[in-house]
């Protein structure tokens, strides 16, 4: 099912255990309060259909932390017709039990299942067309295409060293966070410990190396196991875009990603194509400013060869 290498098997010592009313009350509240609340009217069809939620053709928006699924996620949310999810904790949560093998791959999409479903349901949504974002999706594009055969996929791709500076200013996996003993929402301890991606011979190097070299890290191994999976994916299945395009000629890309969509509607081109005109460019190239020598040698020796097949490298 999943391709895991030598990838490591994280112990509960290091991980949440599995329990799935925590997870289920944790879900729904975030997903209160993230969702991008519609205006509609209640009709008999709507509630009707929201007896069993519409999952044909669900989005599912990839890319490694801090290249920008966030914000694209938050422009997806504008078009009407789709219900927009951020980062479901509940499915989140289980990427590591199904990139590890320790869930049935019939009992895992069962659950994804249900909890997509539920989540449309939690809103009246279900006649909408489901999409959400989360970056662990990068390691699981070949499970979640079994389980959705018609799934359209966005893989939306940064230059690393942007990524990993941003990515490095957050606590999930600061060294200075060690001992807080803190979870982030996908079960994880929050400080400098390995997660299910890692490769099994070089936890302790994750463990004990810089923070901005666990970021580069973090950023290679997302990327390079989404465009694995996704060079088996149908051409109509998976659009590549890059941050720094759509920060260039948002209005091009923007274009581009609705048709990939068959998102033809006037109206909801117009609440895409605003929101997404709205991406920062002093987002692009701060690695430049902010990274120092020794950052860098960091990053070149864990991603050179990745930056360099993605274009990244001025070389």
């Amino acid at each position: 099912m999943i391709n895991r290498g030598n990838s490591l098997n994280i112990s509960s010592a290091k991980a949440r255990n599995f329990n799935f009313l925590r997870l289920t009350q944790n879900t729904l509240r975030v997903d209160r309060r993230k969702y991008h609340k519609k205006s509609r009217s209640t009709t008999l069809d709507r509630i009707f259909k929201n007896l069993s939620p519409n999952l044909n053709r669900p989005i599912f928006l990839i890319g490694s932390p801090r290249s920008g699924t966030t914000f694209l996620g938050a422009c997806l949310e504008k078009i009407p017709g789709i219900s927009y999810h951020f980062e479901p904790i509940a499915t989140k949560f289980a990427a590591n039990y199904i990139f590890t093998g320790e869930w049935d791959i019939r009992k895992a999409q069962r659950y994804y299942r249900r909890m997509y479903s539920w989540l449309m349901q939690q809103h009246l949504d279900g006649d909408l067309q489901f999409a959400e974002k989360t970056p662990r999706n990068c390691f699981l594009v070949d499970f979640l295409h079994k389980t959705f055969p018609d799934a359209q996929f966005i893989h939306i791709i940064r230059d690393g060293r942007d990524a990993a500076l941003s990515h490095s200013k957050k606590p999930w996996m600061q060294a200075a966070h060690a001992s807080d003993g803190g979870f982030e929402p996908g079960g994880f301890r929050i400080g400098p410990y390995a997660r299910f991606w890692v490769e099994r011979e070089r936890v302790a190097e994750f463990e004990s190396t810089s923070d901005i070299h666990r970021c580069i890290w973090a950023w290679r191994r997302h990327t390079e196991s989404a465009l694995k999976a996704a060079a088996t994916l149908p051409e109509s299945q998976y659009y590549e875009l890059r941050y720094e395009s759509l920060v260039a000629t948002p209005a091009q890309e923007a274009d581009r990603l609705l048709d990939f969509l068959d998102v033809y509607q006037t109206t909801a081109r117009a609440y895409f194509q605003n929101a997404v005109s709205q991406v920062r460019s002093t987002s692009v190239g701060q690695w430049r400013k902010e990274l120092s020598e020794e950052d860098l040698h960091f990053v070149y020796k864990e991603a050179r060869e990745m930056l360099a097949s993605l274009g990244y490298l001025e070389e």
